[in-house]
């Protein structure tokens, strides 16, 4: 049983998107650990502020 034109083109765009998702959370990924920077400003008593896991400076 062949597959027909429609479902193999309906395959391909699957995989596509598939193959572009994954693609795109690779590059998320690698972004996010190549750009982690070395020191941070710590703020100033008494204001709430979110802070770095590494405050090295």
């Amino acid at each position: 049983m062949p597959i027909d034109r429609t479902r193999l083109l309906a395959l391909g765009a699957a995989f596509m998107v598939a193959a572009v998702f994954v693609a795109a959370n690779i590059h998320l990924v690698s972004v996010a650990v190549s750009s982690q920077p070395a020191c941070i400003l710590t703020p100033k008593e008494g204001v709430a502020s979110h802070r770095a896991a590494k405050p090295s400076c």
